[in-house]
Order: C-alpha cells, then sequence, then structure tokens
C-alpha cells in the first residue's frame, strides 16, 4: 500500500477514535495500520473500559464540557385563586371599617397625624400630640391657608362645631380617639342609623357623607365639591359601592 494513503487512511481513523469513544461503551477498536513485513505501524488505543467520556461541545454529556450544564428548570408554581377584593379592614366592626374607607380616601398613610397637604405653615408638633387648644391657636397663628387636619381631614368650622357640640374640653388631647369620636358625629349626622335600620338607602347615604369628605365620590363619580380648592374624589363610585356593600350587605 502507498505510504500516503497508509498515512491519510491513519488520520482519517484517528479522528474516529476521537468521536466514537463518548458515543457510548463500545467494543476495543483494535485497529492497526501495517508497515512493511506486516509489523504494526500505529496501533490506535481502545476506549477506556471505565471513567469519563470525553468531553463535549453540547449541554448534558457526561465528563468534562465547554459549557456548563443547564441548571434545573423549576416547576412552575400553582396558580393562586384570587378572591374577591378585601373589605377595608380585616375584622372590625362596620363603624371601624367605615371609617377607615373614609381615611383612605382622606387622610392616607399618615392616618391620625394627617394634615392637608396644601398648607404651608404645618403644626409645629404631630396633631395627635397636641390639645384641641394648640389647634386653634395654630389655625389662628397661620391665616389665608387650609387647615384641614387628622384622620378624617377636619375643617377648622366643623372642629370648633363638633367640640362644642360634644362638650369636648379643649385642653383635651387631639388623639386617636377623640378624632374617632368626632367623625362618628358626622356619621350619624348623615343618616348611619337610618341606613342601618332600612329608613335610608344606602346609596343616599353614601351621597350624603360624599357631601361631608370631598375624597369619596358621590353618585355622580365625581366629589360633591370637584373644581372647588382643588378638590376631586380619590376613589371611584363602583369602588366606594363595592366597599360599602362588604360593610353593610343588609343596607
Amino acid at each position: 500500500m502507498p505510504l500516503m494513503f497508509r498515512v491519510l487512511l491513519f488520520a482519517v481513523l484517528c479522528l474516529v477514535g476521537l468521536t466514537v469513544p463518548h458515543l457510548g461503551r463500545a467494543e476495543p477498536i483494535g485497529v492497526f495500520l501495517h508497515g512493511g513485513g506486516g509489523r504494526p505501524l500505529v496501533a490506535l488505543a481502545e476506549p477506556a473500559k471505565s471513567g469519563p467520556a470525553t468531553a463535549s461541545l453540547f449541554t448534558g454529556q457526561s465528563g468534562g464540557s465547554f459549557f456548563a450544564p443547564l441548571p434545573p428548570r423549576p416547576r412552575p408554581e400553582p396558580a393562586r385563586a384570587v378572591g374577591p377584593i378585601a373589605a377595608p379592614t380585616v375584622g372590625g366592626t362596620p363603624i371601624q371599617r367605615l371609617r377607615h374607607l373614609i381615611a383612605q380616601a382622606e387622610a392616607g398613610a399618615k392616618g391620625y397625624d394627617a394634615v392637608v397637604w396644601a398648607a404651608k405653615i404645618k403644626p409645629p408638633k404631630r396633631p395627635t400630640a397636641m390639645t384641641v387648644q394648640e389647634i386653634y391657636t395654630w389655625i389662628k397663628a397661620t391665616p389665608g391657608q387650609h387647615h384641614a387636619i387628622g384622620r378624617y381631614q377636619f375643617i377648622p368650622a366643623t372642629l370648633r362645631r363638633l367640640v362644642k357640640k360634644l362638650g369636648v374640653d379643649p385642653s383635651e388631647r387631639f388623639s386617636p380617639q377623640l378624632q374617632d369620636r368626632l367623625a362618628d358625629q358626622l356619621l350619624a349626622e348623615a343618616g348611619l342609623s337610618g341606613m342601618m335600620a332600612g329608613r335610608i338607602s344606602r346609596r343616599d347615604f353614601m351621597n350624603n357623607i360624599a357631601k361631608i369628605w370631598a375624597g369619596l365620590p358621590n353618585s355622580t363619580g365625581k366629589s360633591h365639591y370637584a373644581g372647588y380648592a382643588g378638590n376631586k374624589a380619590t376613589m371611584s363610585w363602583a369602588r366606594f359601592e363595592r366597599e360599602m356593600k362588604a360593610i353593610f350587605p343588609e343596607a
């Protein structure tokens, strides 16, 4: 056999020897190229009977690899059931839940310590750390600005009227308990007991309290005071109605 042909055949078999072993644990190849006189020129190495296979360019082959194996694919989480929109508070009495709904529309995250954003000169202390008289003093000392204060954003005239009506001592602290008490008086004036007794509809009561708190919409979908001093409803009528139905399902 011509020498050049032997060299080419040897090269081909070398390539086969490099690629075949990683395909499985085959029997030994045992191929020999013979030189003159029947002597073996080269013996191709047999595949190892044990141990790792040769390196692979593809993920998932055993042995060393130019690419790391793909991480296991996580199982998708089962879909979670989405329930109805929760009522304004978890638990609590209907009155507590109603107060919370009003506070969402009026005070935001600051709650009982809220001061209307338009007040350029804020009170010297947190509202809940002030007495009613100190709030009156702040109002008198800062004319020409808005003064709505607290969780229910009482304006000066309403605050004075409620304090007088309920016989609150001006030296009393403007505490969360006092603010709730003042708000409950406004709810009573809007017809809360009548709604709960079935004498007025829930819709009428909602329109009544929308006349008290500008952040609540009336049945037109807008604040009763829309366009006045920048007032607007901070929630939709659909949400207001849905929450009120959850709080007072029998009304």
